[in-house]
């Protein structure tokens, strides 16, 4: 007689919140320090092809780096939601077969 198996309860966990929008990320990197980290993740993301000259240049490729990290972020997103649909039929399946399995045992 297996009586822990019993006693335990289901612990229900909040929603995802969904991820920032594009505005909301441009807010937020606006406000940021200059010492702020995520600047120096920005400078991490690859070597430059060839040094930035000058206010424009040096925004040109933020924008491009950002535009970079960006199109990750989506490719690891769609990656993300298919591993949690693959994760969900697989939830279901296995209640079916333990369901199954408490059928025949009965």
């Amino acid at each position: 007689m297996n009586i822990g198996s019993k006693n335990k309860k289901r612990i229900v966990l909040p929603s995802r919140p969904e991820p920032p929008s594009v505005e909301q990320i441009l807010e937020d990197i606006s406000r940021a320090a200059p010492d702020d980290p995520v600047f120096s993740i920005l400078e991490q993301t690859g070597p430059d092809p060839r040094p930035a000259e000058g206010d424009v240049d040096s925004r040109f490729q933020q924008c491009r780096r950002y535009l970079e990290l960006n199109e990750r972020l989506q490719e690891a997103r769609a990656r993300l939601l298919q591993q949690r649909e693959e994760l969900r039929a697989a939830g279901e399946q296995l209640e079916k077969d333990v369901a199954e399995v408490k059928g025949q045992t009965l």
